[in-house]
């Protein structure tokens, strides 16, 4: 099928359009599909699979030459039931 994710072969879901006399108009909700080269294939892939998609670490670069590059440090989410206690 042409519009489903090539990922998790998630594809299109039926919607409705109420107007105001309450008539049903059935209408095609897609999902958003991106076209990308993953491993040297291109794929039709949904925005979702593209931001859980394991990624390289960025690394900053030290502006001085020489100098070793700064580590990347990840800090810790805090949820208001962590930050209650």
């Amino acid at each position: 099928m042409g519009k489903t994710c090539d990922l998790c072969k998630r594809g299109s879901k039926k919607g409705a359009t109420r107007s105001h006399s309450k008539i049903k108009t059935l209408k095609r909700q897609d999902i958003n599909l991106q076209t990308k080269n993953i491993d040297g294939m291109k794929l039709k892939v949904c925005t979702s699979c593209l931001r859980t998609a394991v990624k390289p670490v960025k690394v900053k670069v030290a502006k001085v030459p020489g100098a070793k590059p700064a580590p990347v440090v990840k800090k810790p989410r805090v949820t208001k039931a962590k930050a209650a206690k």
